[in-house]
């Protein structure tokens, strides 16, 4: 079968295609013929060389496909069923633990971009249904962040106000669960083309940070100077002190990315001043992952997919991904 590994020390260009035997199930295991993948910015860390991994490594941590073999001791899922996988297949259920957080496909160990994969039963669920596999691989990291970040631990209720930032799978997918759920959204992005792409996807209010640089006083006069109640965070440090300053009193802020910087001056007299909760959020685990999939089928969400790519033009992926002309996600059918 083929997949892609990764040479170190990393780039573009050290992605290469190989042959590979797959590998019969043991107890316990499940044998997927995977059919997609989706890139996340984890995924290009890992690609361009940013994250130290093991030479060869194959990358990718989102997985869809259908069950081709089953181990053993396997009782939830059958031969033929359609599966997603885990970000964290360690993570089964309850708070992050460091033991949880290990064993990310893509990182610390081989991932998706492959014909097929034999894992652990519960490094997957079950696939939406009516999903096709490159919509149900968009789920794993971008999904499940968006729905922990908000359901799980901003906890958000109809008529709360809800500040997504950009255009990325995150908060797309934020936005979609916010208005799901009832809420009021606020969408930001440098781009007036996007902004509407995003009020046809249910945003209420639009704001352009390119011509309003201070756009957290724009969403404190869009609440009547009261604040969001949440805001997904994905600069970083370098947005950080703009979402403190849009965010009401008592308000939670899901600190989900840092595409704007890992370090820098937070404002924390601003921070406490406004008994504001900020939570740092890694996607999130097996059985909020299957909450999630309740969630969208009740809703009848669909993921917002740019553009899709062979396995072997998964460079041509990463650098469309680098270009940031994409709107939702980007895919590999493989």
């Amino acid at each position: 079968m083929r997949a892609i590994r990764l040479s170190k020390p990393g780039g573009l260009n050290k992605l290469a295609p190989v042959d590979i035997e797959p590998r019969p199930p043991r107890l316990g295991e499940i044998q997927v013929r995977v059919e997609a993948s989706s890139l996340n910015y984890h995924d290009y860390a890992v690609v361009s060389g940013m994250l130290n991994v093991a030479d060869g490594r194959i990358p990718m941590s989102d997985g869809a496909g259908t069950i081709s073999a089953v181990g053993d001791g396997v009782t939830e899922l059958r031969e033929g069923d359609a599966v997603v996988s885990c970000f964290f297949p360690n993570w089964q259920d309850g708070g992050p633990e460091l033991a949880k957080l290990i064993g990310v496909p893509g990182d610390h160990a081989d991932g998706f971009a492959t014909q097929t994969v034999t894992l652990p039963a519960n490094a997957f669920t079950r696939a939406p249904t009516g999903y096709t596999a490159a919509e149900s691989a968009t789920l794993t990291c971008a999904a499940l962040t968006a729905w922990r970040g908000l359901m799980v631990e901003a906890k958000i209720k109809p008529g709360d106000v809800v500040l997504t930032q950009g255009t990325g799978g995150v908060s797309i997918f934020a936005l979609q669960f916010a208005k799901a759920a009832g809420c009021r959204v606020i969408a930001t992005s440098s781009s007036d083309d996007k902004l509407d792409t995003l009020r046809s996807l249910g945003a209420d209010e639009l704001i352009n940070y390119k011509k309003t640089p201070d756009w957290s006083s724009r969403a404190l006069e869009l609440t009547d100077g009261r604040g969001v109640d949440v805001v997904v965070e994905i600069g970083g440090a370098g947005t950080l002190p703009q979402s403190i300053n849009a965010v009401r009193i008592g308000g939670h802020i899901s600190l989900i990315g840092v595409l704007a910087g890992f370090a820098g001056e937070v404002p924390t007299a601003a921070l406490f001043g406004k008994n504001a909760e900020l939570k740092g959020i890694t996607v999130g685990s097996r059985a909020q992952q299957l909450d999630m999939i309740q969630g969208i089928e009740a809703s009848d969400i669909k993921p917002v997919i740019d553009s899709s790519f062979p396995l072997e033009g998964i460079a041509d992926a990463f650098r469309h991904q680098e270009s940031q002309r994409h709107f939702g996600k980007i895919c590999l059918e493989i």
